[in-house]
């Protein structure tokens, strides 16, 4: 399994704006081949900040979605950003 998380820091006036222009992305996520989770969302804390976590079931399903990134024009829109992407092999459900 592959784990996708980080953070994007983008204009606070801008964070919803930012967001609606991310839902299409989030839908063909979430519809991908191999795709566990696909989440996107305002940070309760700091009004820059928009949370990412993904789930994927390998690397292959992430390159295959991932294709070229983001658009210019989001990446515009993008100040700052950590994103990691992390490989696991043991889940424990906590619920």
């Amino acid at each position: 399994m592959v784990i996708v998380a980080g953070h994007l820091i983008v204009d606070a006036a801008q964070r919803e704006t930012y967001l609606a222009g991310c839902v299409s992305a989030v839908e063909q996520g979430r519809a991908a081949a191999g795709n566990l989770d696909f989440a996107l969302s305002p940070d309760i804390v700091d009004p820059r900040r928009i949370n990412i976590f993904e789930r994927w079931e390998s690397q292959a399903a992430v390159a295959a979605f991932r294709g070229a990134g983001v658009d210019d024009e989001q990446g515009a829109e993008i100040l700052g950003a950590s994103v990691s992407e992390f490989d696991t092999d043991t889940e424990r459900a906590l619920s």
